[in-house]
């Protein structure tokens, strides 16, 4: 899950606060038909203005190709949403969007007055091409941003990305809204922090749309449920017959591929065993049909599948009701007529009745839903069509990555020469219930052998696994080293680098640890950098500046984009497994003196995204203690990582 900086860690009182929503609403006659995206927007604004901010409203509404038009206005968004709030709203209705009108109406704001610019999209290619001019117009109107706008999140534009550039320039805060906020947790933990067993389900017309999406699914969940148009080109893939039924013989080899996959990766790919056919597309969509049920592998050559049968429905429910974990994205069928709508519906119907985290992917799945009347059986629907989509592809959302990195407590256990393959699984079924509830990221760090045995077992719990050590090269002659793309491979997602004991007893160097560093980054890794002082360097003084020569170096050619995909750890050589621990005081001096030295070399908003651990004896008796300060964002535990009781501290008391 992707931890971004909330609303509720920026200063709000007396700022003037930019965000970002999705209030493209569907208008008849200049009159909304649905409000549900204003409405879930209501508790960010509500947060805001109620605690003195000044609200500015930003969204864009239509595609708005031809220049502003008042059919495309969000003046009726401005009427709904003081309806809503029971609050003033101030629309400005300036076609430039910002300028001298708009920045008056700013300046004469008071503490918890809401104001709404006019529609984004009216700036044409300013917006849409992520303009720099119209970026840092935007970004002029406020002290900082938040956006809100999950369903324009995957869009590069300038109300989205490029203004926050702009607001990091001036030291303000980029911060995600409680809308974004519950989209990433949902999805995010949805797919790769899932309760077992999984189960993903995608329908829709084509398979070209998800291609991407099956094949990063199959990595993750425990069953792929497939149905909807797409389902019939699989069923062609493997050699049946599907009458006049959709099919994108392009992708006949990629649906074999999918197949084979699923196989090798052990995972249960289940398809459509029986389908309602008519002899034609409805047309209008709604219109009165002869259906007929035939099995999807023998379809005569005259008929069209258009939703799955009631076998398939028994199929797909029985796997969707045992399941604990179900995200759903596209329907079963053309479920805008009634007469090929029980499958999507079963498929809905079948969600709410599973004992399980129910997601819901946007588009026509959200449509659906909300048409059948599950809407609140589901644990979430998501208001991003295609930004979930992407989501579940795998792919990172710009609108999500412009916003700053939350500091989220990291406490890694660093098991050294400890352990072995069944002991770790033991001990890793023993201590994921004790700290199933912790409120920071848990990681063990292994020795090699352990590595895959630790993923297996971590599998469904939020234990995270990482290595000891790893090469800077991919492949070659070089014996006993273990390259990046094996530990990715087997399910590594951290990677210790540069500990002391490595520096003391290999002869590492801090050039070794950046060409390691820089690997890492490229590979997915998160590598965790260690510095540290001798007794005799701490004795003498030098130990920052000992520090920041190792951090300098180790850090070398690392853009700023890629160091909040670091970790630091500082661990005194002196304090570790001797029993001795620095004072509080004394590890938040020099965590203080590293993350001034990352503002000097990256700035502000960067350095204050990186976290950076305390190692050195940490136990649960100074654990609480070591956390609480604010430079301190968790530990690089060693012995105390080898015990169950590390549990306190993981919780400390």
């Amino acid at each position: 899950m992707l931890n971004k900086k909330t609303e509720d860690q920026i200063e709000i009182k007396g700022k003037r606060i930019l965000v970002r929503c999705d209030f493209n609403v569907p208008l008849k006659g200049g009159v909304i038909t649905d409000d549900t995206r204003i409405r879930a927007a209501l508790p960010t604004i509500k947060k805001l203005s109620s605690e003195g901010g000044k609200v500015i409203l930003c969204s864009h509404l239509g595609k708005v190709k031809n220049g502003p038009n008042p059919g495309e206005s969000l003046a009726a968004v401005a009427v709904r949403l003081e309806e809503l709030l029971g609050k003033k709203v101030t629309f400005v209705d300036n076609d430039n969007v910002t300028g001298p009108e708009t920045t008056a109406v700013v300046a004469a704001m008071q503490e918890g007055d809401i104001v709404l610019l006019q529609n984004t999209r009216f700036r044409g290619a300013d917006e849409t091409k992520n303009g720099e001019g119209f970026s840092k117009e935007l970004a002029d109107l406020a002290d900082s941003f938040v956006c809100d706008a999950f369903g324009s999140a995957h869009r590069a534009h300038a109300s989205v990305v490029g203004v926050t550039k702009y607001i990091s320039e001036k030291g303000g805060d980029n911060a995600v809204g409680y809308l974004m906020e519950k989209e990433i947790a949902f999805l995010g933990n949805a797919v790769d922090n899932p309760v077992r067993p999984f189960v993903a389900i995608l329908g829709g017309a084509k398979v070209a749309d998800k291609l991407n999406v099956i094949s990063n699914l199959l990595e993750k969940c425990d069953t792929l449920i497939i149905g909807g148009g797409m389902a019939y080109t699989f069923l062609k893939a493997m050699g049946f017959e599907i009458g006049k039924s959709l099919l994108d013989e392009t992708k006949l080899d990629y649906c074999r591929e999918m197949i084979d996959k699923a196989k090798k990766l052990g995972k249960t790919l289940l398809l459509p065993v029986d389908a309602v056919t008519t002899e034609a597309f409805p047309d209008p969509i709604d219109a009165k049909v002869e259906t007929k049920v035939f099995a999807a592998n023998a379809m005569p050559a005259d008929r069209m599948g258009m939703d799955i049968g009631p076998k398939t429905v028994k199929l797909f429910g029985e796997a969707i009701r045992n399941a604990k974990t179900v995200v759903w994205n596209g329907p079963m069928g053309v479920f805008e007529n009634p007469q090929l709508a029980e499958g999507t519906k079963a498929i809905a119907q079948a969600m709410a009745e599973a004992d399980a985290v129910t997601v819901i992917g946007g588009g026509d799945s959200a449509a659906a839903v909300n048409q059948l009347g599950y809407a609140d059986k589901m644990s979430h629907i998501s208001t991003g069509g295609g930004a979930s989509l992407e989501f579940l592809e795998g792919k990172e959302l710009p609108g999500v990555m412009a916003a700053d990195d939350s500091r989220r407590r990291l406490v890694a256990g660093n098991w050294k020469m400890n352990k072995t393959p069944s002991e770790t699984k033991a001990f890793i079924a023993e201590i994921a219930p004790l700290v199933a509830d912790a409120d920071c990221d848990v990681v063990f760090c292994v020795p090699a052998v352990d590595i895959i045995p630790a993923v297996e077992a971590a599998k469904g719990t939020n234990i995270g696994i990482g290595a000891e050590n790893m090469y800077f090269e991919e492949k070659g002659a070089f014996t006993g080293e273990i390259a990046p793309n094996m530990l990715v491979d087997a399910g590594a997602k951290y990677v210790v680098l540069g500990h002391s004991e490595r520096r003391e007893y290999f002869g590492e160097t801090d050039e070794g640890v950046n060409k390691k560093a820089i690997k890492a980054i490229e590979h997915g890794l998160i590598p965790i950098i260690c510095c540290g002082e001798s007794l005799t360097q701490r004795e003498q003084g030098i130990t920052l500046d000992w520090i920041r020569k190792q951090i300098r170096i180790a850090y070398y050619n690392i853009p700023a984009a890629d160091v909040p995909k670091t970790v630091i750890a500082y661990e005194p050589i002196w304090a570790i497994g001797t029993g001795k621990v620095a004072t509080t005081e004394q590890a938040q001096e020099v965590c203080g003196a590293i993350r001034k030295l990352m503002i000097e070399l990256y700035g502000n908003s960067v350095a204050q995204s990186l976290r950076i651990l305390y190692g050195g004896s940490v136990a649960p008796a100074n654990a609480k203690e070591l956390f609480a300060q604010p430079d301190i964002d968790g530990g690089l535990v060693g012995g105390a990582s080898l015990k169950l009781d590390f549990e306190k501290v993981v919780k400390p008391e």
